[in-house]
């Protein structure tokens, strides 16, 4: 069997409908192996179960406040299928802020694990049951996988609400229909030639985009077997290669960095390991990690949304993120117009929302994404000559100094070239007229006058992009998906180390 086309895979029940016959591929999680007939059978108890507890005159809406799992591949399974809305309940929140996100998503069912109940308060109208207990595992039991069948579902069937990584803010629930799944799935499994005889490795989490759209449903694609890990570790991610034969991963943020910081291994780039496809590594990671492990390096750039998707090709420049390709346009964000090569603007999809289904409960937070008929990423980039686009922050970092708008990213890349600065954040402190320049830098034993003199020596650091408030810090805050927290580091900043 062969991936199919992106056009014939327009919904995820048609990718899975194959596999519920196949039973020598399917999924491995710790060690153990089940086949997709059995694991697509479980995911039909599931969904029965699910659906003699749901209440039809409210929204089919079920969370999930699961580590990643077999338990979580079920669930999404039985929702691709058709039996309801899966809703990706953040595990790193707590509280209060995580029942506001069940209570917007509508959730009338939580299911939820030893470890993770504690972390949710109580839940208004919802009905919480945790996965290992009696009350769960006696019902699937008696539950027949013939007592669901699945729906013919639609490519613009709501499947999912994954909340967004909330970076820089409150995070917003995205809808997501079973097109933004299954088109990238098939378009992946294409692209890399995937079949049977390939493994992909999820070590993302599950309740995020990344690991179901750019891992999970690239397995279904493939109609090849799938290997989840329960969280990612950078020592466990050699292991596990080995474990199952994982010849595909994917990655969002900064694992490659994380991997690439565990001990070589003599035997580290003759692994099965051929794919590692993802978004925001640096450029230096990525080469090292292709040298290492004798594998193609693939990074591209998107977002949950799904609006723009930009990737590289082979003669793409290090530090860009692809070829600018109509319809996305590096654009003035107040006049839409395209800006001139090398001058920073708003990243956006001229031909409307893509893949972007919107935001659930929050029309506002929608209209704003699409305001003035594109869709805008909320991103900035600029081009340089040669028509590449350059990530240069997001649009509420960008600075204003001294009349001039500044991207972020550009300067963060400069300043980790420095052999004592693992990481770096540009942030904008306002002044009386506009912003200075902040860093905050993860370095060890930085002294202030060399870090000076590195400074006076980069010569592509303009003067205005240059910092004039400098945090040193132990670590920075993160989001599940190994991004930088921007708003809770902001919050956290007391006086700088030094400033000029």
């Amino acid at each position: 069997m062969t991936a199919p086309s992106v056009t014939d895979a327009v919904t995820l029940g048609r990718l899975l409908a194959p596999l519920a016959e196949v039973d020598d591929q399917g999924v491995w999680f710790q060690g153990e192996f089940t086949s997709w007939r059995d694991h697509l059978a479980d995911a039909r108890r599931y969904a029965a179960v699910a659906d003699s507890i749901l209440d039809d005159e409210r929204p089919r809406h079920v969370g999930v406040l699961l580590g990643n799992g077999i338990d979580f591949s079920r669930l999404f399974a039985a929702a691709a299928l058709g039996g309801f809305v899966l809703v990706g309940l953040n595990s790193t929140r707590r509280g209060e802020p995580l029942v506001a996100d069940a209570e917007r998503a509508d959730c009338q069912l939580i299911l939820v694990s030893p470890e993770t109940a504690p972390l949710l308060g109580h839940v208004p109208d919802a009905r919480v049951i945790d996965v290992s207990s009696a009350e769960w595992t006696s019902a699937v039991a008696a539950a027949a996988p013939d007592d669901f069948v699945p729906v013919e579902t639609r490519p613009q069937d709501l499947v999912m609400l994954i909340f967004t990584s909330g970076t820089t803010g409150d995070p917003k629930a995205v809808r997501c229909s079973q097109r933004k799944f299954a088109a990238p799935g098939a378009m992946l499994a294409h692209r890399f030639t995937m079949g049977p005889e390939d493994v992909a490795y999820v070590s993302m989490p599950m309740f995020h985009s990344n690991a179901l759209i750019a891992g999970w449903s690239v397995a279904a694609a493939a109609r090849c077997s799938l290997a989840i890990a329960p969280r990612f570790s950078a020592r466990g991610f050699g292991d596990d290669v080995r474990r199952y034969g994982v010849t595909f991963a994917n990655y969002v943020g900064q694992p490659l960095h994380y991997i690439l910081a565990t001990a070589e291994r003599p035997d580290d780039a003759t692994t099965s390991l051929r794919i590692m496809y993802g978004n925001e590594a640096s450029a230096v990671d990525r080469t090292e990690f292709a040298r290492r492990f004798g594998v193609r390096v693939v990074d591209g750039f998107g977002s949950t949304e799904s609006g723009v998707s930009i990737s590289r090709t082979p003669d793409t420049p290090d530090d860009a993120l692809g070829p600018l390709t109509a319809p996305v346009a590096v654009v003035d964000p107040d006049t839409l117009d395209p800006v001139a090569p090398g001058v920073v603007g708003e990243i956006v999809n001229t031909s409307g929302p893509g893949l972007f289904d919107g935001y659930y409960g929050d029309d506002a937070a929608t209209a704003e994404r699409m305001r003035g008929g594109v869709y805008r990423t909320g991103d900035l980039g600029w081009v340089d000559d040669g028509g590449y686009v350059h990530f240069a922050g997001r649009i509420g970092d960008w600075l204003r100094v001294d009349g001039e708008n500044l991207g972020t990213r550009p300067i963060e890349t400069i300043l980790r070239r420095h052999p004592r600065v693992c990481d770096a954040v540009v942030i904008g402190v306002p002044t009386e007229i506009g912003d200075a320049v902040g860093a905050v830098l993860v370095a060890d034993g930085l002294d202030r006058a060399e870090f000076e003199s590195f400074l006076d020596a980069q010569t592509d650091l303009g003067p205005k992009q240059r910092p004039t408030r400098v945090w040193l810090v132990a670590t920075l805050p993160q989001t599940a998906t190994f991004k930088t927290a921007r708003s809770a580091l902001v919050t956290s900043l007391g006086d700088p180390t030094w400033h000029a």
